[in-house]
């Protein structure tokens, strides 16, 4: 696929203890396909934040990254996931971030709690994290910080599995202090455990949209969940952080990803290969872009799987994409 590029300012935010970091975003000319319908997987240990799946880009195809349950890196933070947008004529990925806040995510329904706005699938209570089993599914065995809040059932945004914001998909827009907070919040990318999840994912034939045409199965998602790790086992040193308390500090030491080592994680930025489309690790939420060129191979890829209803693309004959960089 040909990709052109664009260089756009990015956006980078300074608050200590959180790291400063660039935007990035990957651009695509046509939609992702819609959100699988996927059981989520119990609470494995008190303290973890379900991460839900989200479609990502390879440089060549849509792959699915599938949700799961991780520590977050310091103790009271919450996850935004990341999303597609319309923008200038193409959708647009903006990278998912650890904050204080959940903020605007296109108005996704993910489902478990992120409905479109917010997350209302638990929250934090001092340093103990605790979980609304009336949308969220826990190991009552191992995790005891509950309640049951049914009511936020009607925080749902929209019913709909389209995976992207813009025409024929989501319409939302960020509220006046969703706004406000992504200008002012401290903001932290994805851990070193996401980012590694999600480079295993771009690998996965399984995982492929030009593979499963859009709707990866059962089968394949606990094939890689196998391999490389569910709801939250077997994921490097993040493992068993959380399991008998939540005092502050502990995530921080177990993850390496205190205020002293930020730094390693934070410049990581995600580049489609252009002979290859592999993808190589970064960090941070989108709006700047990286330069890229693939070979046109489109007309292939919309044969497996068309775009129906709120998932069509908007740019018409020859379809492109294109990875845009931001100076931080």
């Amino acid at each position: 696929m040909k990709l052109r590029s664009i260089i756009l300012a990015g956006f980078a935010f300074i608050a200590l203890p959180f790291a400063s970091f660039a935007q990035v975003g990957v651009s695509v000319n046509f939609a992702p396909p819609v959100l699988p319908v996927i059981e989520q997987p119990p609470a494995p240990v008190e303290g973890y934040i379900w991460t839900p799946g989200y479609w990502a880009w390879g440089g060549a195809d849509y792959y699915w990254v599938p949700g799961v349950w991780v520590p977050p890196p310091t103790i009271g933070l919450l996850w935004t996931p990341p999303w597609w947008g319309w923008n200038n004529g193409v959708y647009v990925f903006n990278e998912g971030y650890w904050g204080p806040t959940v903020g605007f995510y296109g108005g996704i329904n993910y489902g478990y709690g992120y409905f479109g706005n917010g997350y209302w699938g638990g929250r934090w209570e001092g340093n103990t994290f605790r979980y609304n089993t009336a949308v969220t599914r826990v190991n009552t065995n191992v995790v005891h910080n509950t309640y049951v809040d049914k009511s936020v059932v009607n925080k749902q945004a929209n019913a709909s599995h389209t995976s992207f914001n813009g025409p024929n998909g989501v319409k939302a827009e960020p509220t006046a202090e969703q706004k406000a907070a992504a200008e002012n919040a401290r903001k932290m990318p994805p851990t070193s455990d996401q980012l590694a999840r999600r480079e295993a994912a771009s690998k996965d034939r399984n995982l492929q949209a030009s593979v499963n045409h859009g709707h990866p199965n059962a089968d394949a998602i606990k094939s890689f969940n196998k391999e490389h790790g569910k709801a939250g086992e077997g994921l490097g040193t993040a493992a068993g952080a959380g399991k008998a308390e939540n005092k502050p500090g502990n995530m921080a030491e177990h993850h390496g990803q205190g205020a002293g080592n930020l730094g390693e994680h934070g410049n990581k930025h995600e580049q489609a290969k252009a002979h290859s489309g592999k993808m190589a690790q970064h960090g941070g939420p989108a709006h700047g872009r990286n330069e890229m060129n693939q070979k046109s191979r489109q007309p292939q890829m919309a044969a497996h799987y068309p775009q129906g209803g709120g998932n069509r693309g908007h740019a018409g004959g020859q379809q492109q994409g294109k990875k845009k960089q931001g100076k931080p």
